[in-house]
Parts: C-alpha cells; sequence; structure tokens
C-alpha cells in the first residue's frame, strides 16, 4: 500500500511521488530513482519499492519534474518538461525530495536516508552525492545497473545538436518522439567536472553499494565496475541479470520476483542494516 504524494522544487514543477509506510517502526527512509525514459511506475521499482517497505523502510519513489511523466503511465503526457531535462535538474529533484524527508513533509524526519538509482537515476545520485555530499549527509547511496557518463554522444552528433537546439530520441514504449534540448548537453561542457561521474563518485564520503547484472545489454558491466573502483567498494554482479532486474513492465505487486530482483533485495536490506 503506498500513498501519494506532490512536492514542488526549486524551478516550481512538481515532483509526483508515491510513499511505501511501514507497519512496524522504520529503520531507515529510502528515495529511489528512475532512470531515462522512466518512471517511478516503471517495471520493478513498485514491487522493489514495496519488498524493501516490508523489510521495515520509508520508501519514496517518484518522477523527476523534467521525466515527462504524470500518473497518466500509458504516455508521456508532458512532453514540454520532458525536453527541459538536464542532469543538474535530475541532482535537484533529489536534493529536493532529501529535504522533503528532512523538513518532515514526506516521512521518515531523523532516519537515515539512502539514495536507490536505476540506470541514469544511479548516476544521478553519484552527481549528487558527489556534488552535495556535505549538505545531503546521506547514510547511503546504492546504484542498480547505473551509467557511469553522462554522455557518449559523438562529437558530429554534440555540434549538430548545439546547432539546432536540440535533439530527438524515441520512446519504445509509447513510440512517441521526444525532443531533448541542447541545454542538456551545454550544462556538461561548460562544467565537465560536474558531470563526470566517475570524479564525483570518487568524491563521495558515504558507503556506497554498487549492483549490476553481468547480461545487462542496456548498460554494460564495465560501468559498474569502473563505479565500484571509484568508491572503492565491492562490485554486486547478478548472473545473468539483464537492465530491468529480468522483470516485466508492468510488474505487480503479485508478479513473481526474479531471482535478480530477489538478489538485489537482500544486499539492499543488508547494506542499510550495516550502514543505517
Amino acid at each position: 500500500m503506498s500513498t501519494p504524494f506532490t512536492l514542488q522544487n526549486t524551478r516550481g514543477l512538481e515532483l509526483l511521488g508515491d510513499t511505501h509506510s511501514p507497519n512496524d517502526p522504520p529503520k531507515a527512509c529510502v528515495i529511489l530513482m528512475h532512470g531515462f525514459k522512466g518512471y517511478k511506475d516503471y517495471g520493478f521499482l513498485p514491487v522493489l519499492a514495496h519488498d524493501l517497505c516490508q523489510e521495515g523502510l520509508f520508501v519514496h519513489r517518484f518522477n523527476s519534474s523534467t521525466s515527462g511523466m504524470t500518473n497518466e503511465i500509458e504516455t508521456f503526457a508532458r512532453p514540454d518538461l520532458f525536453e527541459l531535462d538536464t542532469w543538474t535538474r535530475q541532482v535537484e529533484d533529489i536534493e529536493r525530495v532529501v529535504q522533503a524527508v528532512r523538513d518532515g513533509e514526506i516521512a521518515g524526519k531523523g532516519l537515515p536516508i539512502f539514495i536507490i538509482g536505476h540506470s541514469r537515476g544511479g548516476a544521478s545520485a553519484l552527481l549528487a552525492a558527489g556534488r552535495h555530499g556535505d549538505a545531503l549527509k546521506l547514510a547511503g547511496v546504492i546504484t542498480i545497473n547505473a551509467v557511469d557518463c553522462c554522455s557518449r554522444m559523438p562529437e558530429d552528433e554534440q555540434e549538430a545538436m548545439l546547432a539546432r537546439g536540440y535533439t530527438m530520441t524515441q520512446s519504445a514504449r509509447t513510440n512517441q518522439d521526444l525532443r531533448i534540448n541542447s541545454t542538456w548537453l551545454s550544462e556538461q561542457l561548460d562544467n565537465p567536472d560536474a558531470h563526470d561521474v566517475i570524479l564525483q563518485a570518487a568524491k563521495i564520503a558515504c558507503p556506497v553499494c554498487v549492483i549490476h547484472g553481468d547480461d545487462d545489454q542496456a548498460v554494460d558491466l564495465s560501468a559498474g565496475k569502473a563505479i565500484a573502483q571509484a568508491c572503492k567498494t565491492d562490485l554486486n554482479t547478478l548472473e545473468k541479470g539483464n537492465h530491468v532486474l529480468n522483470m516485466p513492465n508492468p510488474s505487480e505487486l503479485d508478479t513473481k520476483r526474479s531471482v535478480q530482483l530477489l538478489k538485489t533485495t537482500g544486499i539492499i536490506v543488508r547494506f542499510i542494516a550495516k550502514h543505517g
């Protein structure tokens, strides 16, 4: 069972989320961040949130303000917001949710806070903790199949994007053609260190848990190895694990858990128990 919430970020945009509240006294608070073209209700995310809650954790999963998604999950209802997305906006949204927990706007005030990020969300979590670790005071960061680089766009495509002012990407899920403004790229070029995932990961003071599937066709296992090395921690490898933990989209609470999801949940629970 989850309860919806809405927050407004510093740019006046909405963060739509759901809070999973445990029946027993909570041990810690988890903020769950989706990936590129993802959303809070995608695939294994609601199931993971539910199962972590069953282990005595508050879990907040939310749509980033520029995800383009609403609670109407069949489509990107706000492509006008999707096109505004940048890595810095992702980081700001994480900061906003952490602050909402600290201020008591959403559940978990006074508890240790952990961020879990999937795919691009994992990199966003690393950037947030690397850039703003002193302010966020996180108990830990957990990445699942995270990317280790903000952009692999070839130079000629970068030049074309900057000249045109945008680029296009298609959603395989909805078949929509979605626009991304060139600000996404220009911010990276203007401040490369702030967008260097490995550099920022190496700066993180709190414990980091890195999880990656060895059959991830979207983000190679080498990304997980690079992140783990930067954070001076072990890589938790999921045997035969794909990018979405071998779970369908959508996944319901009664959907059979994959071996990879069960292993991921166990790794996270043990990590939080150790560092919470």
